[in-house]
């Protein structure tokens, strides 16, 4: 079909075809051309507004070495309004939908039965003591919306995976592949990058409460699980071996199935997020543990990932092929050279299921 003569119509077509490119290189449904379907999953991101530089940051790193590919859409919360500034420089960073949301108020308040003074009373004790974040009580607030809650976030209820992001990390390495896919395809409900230990002083009665909610709910746990990873004596206490949830990808089902919210709920009766200062790391360790078997828990190898004190190299070819920028070899940052990367190797010990009883490829 020959091109129009007149100027005019020329340079409206033009404009037509400018204006249509752009629209199909910012939709959230192109990434790859020919490329299979994505998952129905997202980023997910706590944040505050004074933290949208660090973000920017994490987000051109994910960007660039990975989600530029895909378009994976953000969700972003908080337990107050996003700014207008903090909108305008987080969407910049991404072609891919984005979406802020306000946390509810009974999600980032104190349960009933909480008592508040009491819990006043252990912030002060632990700061005396030392404990990190000993005082702070928003900490406890993110904890337990991280451990049980942010999963519910009505934004949250349309994605089936999510993988979560935070301001002032950085990714060390391409991500050449999706791994929300692999996941999916190979059955895995829980991933992982860094596995660490935990500081005990932060929950001294978390694994009393643990032990309660095994022994009253003995038909939530399966015989095949991975208990021994993070128990050496059948139960009876904890090494205080988890995954640093900082990264984690999931596949949502784990986190609502009805294990997993019995258990939260016990716990959060318990009431050890507000009297003491239960992490999310180690509340999404243990389930872990306690409800899913070896192969459903998957430990990137391949990703580089760095949460300022530790990262995650790869070694090897994949470090090349990747276009890794982390030392595997720095013992001050690389968290498999040091004694508190113990919990890493000690994964790949852990015996693997009976294959005719296995849940993931």
């Amino acid at each position: 079909m020959p091109l129009p003569r007149s100027p005019l119509v020329r340079y409206v077509l033009l404009a037509v075809g400018v204006i249509s490119l752009y629209a199909l290189l910012h939709t959230n449904y192109i990434y790859v051309p020919g490329a299979e379907p994505r998952v129905n999953a997202c980023f997910t991101v706590l944040a505050r507004n004074h933290d949208w530089r660090a973000l920017r940051d994490s987000m051109r790193q994910i960007e660039d070495r990975f989600n530029s590919r895909y378009n994976y859409p953000y969700v972003f919360l908080n337990d107050k309004p996003f700014s207008a500034e903090f909108i305008n420089m987080t969407r910049s960073m991404t072609r891919a939908q984005v979406h802020y949301g306000q946390i509810p108020t009974e999600h980032w308040s104190y349960p009933e039965w909480i008592d508040q003074s009491k819990a006043a009373r252990r912030r002060k004790e632990m700061h005396e003591h030392g404990v990190m974040y000993g005082d702070s009580e928003s900490y406890r607030h993110m904890c337990r919306f991280e451990s049980g809650l942010f999963f519910q976030h009505p934004l949250m209820q349309q994605f089936d995976y999510y993988w979560r992001l935070e301001p002032g990390i950085e990714y060390k390495c391409d991500i050449n592949y999706d791994p929300f896919m692999y996941m999916k395809k190979n059955k895995i409900r829980y991933a992982w990058t860094i596995a660490i230990y935990e500081l005990m002083d932060t929950i001294p009665t978390l694994w009393s409460s643990v032990k309660k909610f095994m022994h009253a709910h003995p038909d939530l746990i399966p015989e095949t699980n991975s208990l021994w990873w993070v128990s050496r004596d059948n139960g009876t206490s904890y090494n205080g071996c988890h995954f640093w949830s900082n990264f984690e990808i999931a596949d949502l089902s784990f986190y609502r199935s009805k294990e997993y919210q019995a258990f939260f709920d016990f716990l959060d009766h318990e009431g050890g997020f507000f009297y003491e200062r239960w992490g999310d790391a180690p509340i999404h360790s243990i389930a872990a543990a306690l409800f899913l078997q070896k192969e459903q828990v998957h430990w990137f190898k391949d990703i580089g990932y760095y949460h300022p004190g530790w990262q995650h190299c790869p070694s090897g070819d994949a470090w090349l092929a990747n276009r890794c920028t982390c030392d595997p070899n720095d013992k001050s940052k690389t968290i498999t050279n040091a004694n508190w990367g113990k919990c890493s190797h000690q994964w790949e010990l852990l015996p693997d299921t009976p294959a005719h009883l296995r849940k993931a490829h």
